[in-house]
């Protein structure tokens, strides 16, 4: 298992390599510069020339992704033209935010998903498993956005049950009691709202297992032998039907950890997914490019938990 574990890291080399070059091209390609929002009545032309001399901008692309790239392995990813800052200390400051809406958020998923779908599986046709499946189908069905900007308004500015920005108060000193609080009271709204958006593939894969298991052989033996139907869930039933749930948890975590683009930017919540589209909007191409490699080292990084995990869960089954 660590000899394939090993062998996976190492593949994602040449993956990130192939990725850093695509995107570095595309991102090329992209129209206007991170200086073009510069331009104002009083701008000298011949400054911005000056700049976009500086920055490299007029370099062959194979000289400028050399040098990017050869900075990239140092952990230099170049500096924010819109933040002014260093993008490895930028995403580091927001991916802190994003980690922890993301954690909240799983917590939230499992705990709305897993009782809801094993209760739609076991009662099945019951009138709590259409009501489940209703709920399910309309949290699919309804867009990120638009969910996003009906709980701000209720729960934001109609009720004022949660603050609609940011992540922390104002004026409140790090370390105390009150700033974390006030930390966990900013993420909770959008981390609910993440967590109803994405219960729905857990729902029914959960209930369709269990729906499945309760015909198997296992079952009916479990059964024969005078066990109790609630032994029977929690040992047989709801242990192997938990097997397709492990296998998208590392692709579940990876992607919340992505952040996510519509929550953090109707919730004014500082995350990498804000991040992102802003970088986009101001063409910041060193933040774009870092974004984007990241983006594709989590994908990468998912697929290679979720086969740890299930190995893990399943001892029968050994990753290759």
């Amino acid at each position: 298992m660590w000899k394939t574990i090993v062998r996976r890291a190492l593949l994602m080399i040449p993956q990130m390599f192939v990725l850093s070059l695509f995107i570095f091209i595309l991102a090329k390609q992209m129209p206007g510069d991170p200086f073009t929002g510069l331009i104002t009545p009083e701008t000298d032309p011949s400054r911005l020339e000056e700049l976009r001399q500086q920055a490299g901008f007029y370099d062959p692309w194979y000289v400028q992704y050399y040098h990017w790239i050869a900075n990239a392995f140092q952990g230099d990813f170049g500096k924010s033209y819109t933040y002014k800052i260093a993008v490895s200390t930028l995403i580091g400051e927001r991916g802190l935010n994003t980690f922890w809406l993301s954690l909240l958020s799983a917590i939230f998923v499992y705990l709305i998903a897993i009782p809801l779908g094993v209760l739609a599986g076991r009662y099945q046709e019951s009138f709590l498993d259409k009501s489940i499946t209703l709920y399910s189908f309309i949290s699919y069905a309804i867009p990120t956005f638009v969910l996003s900007l009906i709980f701000v308004f209720i729960f934001g500015y109609r009720l004022m049950w949660f603050p609609t920005s940011g992540t922390v108060d104002v004026g409140l000193e790090p370390g105390t009691m009150a700033y974390y609080w006030s930390k966990i009271y900013h993420i909770l709204l959008p981390a609910i709202t993440y967590a109803i958006l994405g219960t729905t593939a857990i729902i029914q894969y959960l209930r369709s297992e269990i729906i499945d298991a309760k015909t198997q052989d296992y079952v009916k033996t479990a059964r024969s032998k005078g066990i109790p139907m609630r032994k029977v869930y929690t040992r047989h039933i709801f242990r192997n039907s938990l097997l397709p749930i492990a296998a998208f948890l590392g692709f579940t975590i990876t992607g919340l950890l992505g952040g996510s683009i519509f929550i953090e930017t109707i919730f004014g919540f500082p995350g990498m997914g804000q991040l992102f589209i802003n970088s986009i909007m101001s063409r910041d191409y060193s933040v774009i490019t870092a974004l984007v490699m990241l983006y594709g080292f989590l994908t990468l990084l998912g697929s290679l938990l979720s086969d740890i995990i299930m190995s893990i869960v399943d001892p029968r089954i050994r990753i290759d």
